[in-house]
């Protein structure tokens, strides 16, 4: 079921360690190890970034024509593929203005932080067929604090730009991200307790090891994921989830009926990329972090080799779901959106971990 490689030690193989191997790098000491890493780490970008560079000019078109019963980009390539390299020639060859009033090098840097944020946290994602960079003890930690630096590269965005309208998607953005990645938190904590430990590796193993009943008469054990577990939790994970990237019904940060792009409307060229990218990558970021504490990660029917087409089923999975949400639920107000998130989805987290504990205490 567990698309991972376990060790006699529960531990994972990871993927630098693979590529030292395969490659004779181990033999070349600490510089060797260094190059197996940055290899580790430029092949999961690379996949990251390929998924997004299809999310975001075509997928996203496809979907959500489908849903609202339109014809989407169809005459390059077939079923408009093709306006995947239409788009990234037309984008990275106009020129990159800068704002007169733009303060420097806070504008240049925005971007970087945005896009850079999210690639960070898939370095501690199991993926399943030996595709793990890092699995340390605070795994869910580090993921939940590398997401956070997003937060200011959008204020740093919005200020930087010299743009009211800039600036007050900024502002929108940073009161949206504290109204929900408390939620978010306390939500996978809840995940902890069930799991007894912060390392990914070990929240996937105790989900898939588990099996939480067997359908009689056809054999078939239901794995302990813990979205069956624990539904509740679920779900308010990935209402926060939702809010914490900025998708329908949450996305008041660069809502456009009322402040043009937010904090984005000052931004062209490979700047505009970058920032476009980078909300695609914490959409995918935020779906990989829902299959892994949730959905059992890499696991799934078949041999263990399949391991890393199951996870990425499941992020595609969850970006459909929220595609779905964007085409099918209006924007909420601002006030009504920090409501939600102070009055509504913090008490239900503090709610469900504290019978989470309870129940884990009994069962201890």
């Amino acid at each position: 079921m567990n698309g991972a490689v376990p060790l006699q030690n529960g531990d994972t193989v990871l993927l630098p360690e693979r590529i030292a191997d395969l490659t004779g790098l181990g033999e070349l000491g600490v510089a060797g190890e260094l190059l197996a890493a940055f290899l580790g780490a430029f092949i999961i970008a690379n996949l990251m970034l390929a998924m997004t560079g299809v999310a975001g000019p075509w997928a996203k078109r496809k979907i959500t024509a489908a849903f609202t019963d339109r014809i989407a980009v169809n005459h390059l390539g077939p079923a408009g593929i093709f306006i995947i390299v239409a788009d990234a020639v037309r984008l990275l060859s106009k020129e990159n203005i800068i704002p007169e009033n733009a303060d420097r090098p806070a504008y240049d840097l925005a971007p970087i932080v945005i896009a850079g944020s999210a690639l960070l946290g898939f370095a501690v994602i199991p993926m399943g067929s030996g595709i793990h960079l890092a699995d340390p003890e605070v795994g869910l930690a580090f993921v939940f604090a590398v997401a956070g630096i997003a937060s200011i590269g959008l204020i740093m965005a919005g200020y930087a730009s010299g743009n009211k309208y800039s600036m007050l998607g900024g502002l929108r953005a940073v009161a949206q991200n504290i109204a929900y990645e408390i939620p978010l938190v306390v939500t996978g904590m809840s995940v902890v307790l069930f799991a007894g430990s912060l390392r990914m590796s070990e929240i996937v193993a105790v989900q898939t090891e588990t099996t939480l009943f067997t359908i009689p008469g056809l054999e078939w054990a239901v794995p302990a994921w813990f979205a069956l577990v624990n539904p509740f939790a679920f779900v308010l994970f990935l209402i926060a989830n939702f809010a914490e990237v900025g998708r329908n019904p949450f996305d008041m940060p660069e809502a456009p009926a009322e402040l043009i792009a937010g904090y984005q409307t000052e931004y062209s060229s490979v700047y505009f990329v970058l920032v476009y990218l980078g909300e695609f990558l914490h959409i995918f970021l935020g779906g990989a972090i829902i299959a892994t504490i949730f959905l059992g990660g890499p696991a799934g029917p078949g041999p263990a080799e399949l391991g890393i087409v199951w996870f990425l089923l499941k992020i595609w999975a969850v970006f459909l779901l929220t595609q779905w949400l964007r085409s099918a639920i209006p924007r909420v107000r601002i006030d009504q959106l920090i409501e939600i998130g102070w009055k509504g989805l913090l008490v239900l987290s503090f709610a469900n971990l504290a019978l989470t504990a309870a129940i884990v205490g009994v069962i201890a």
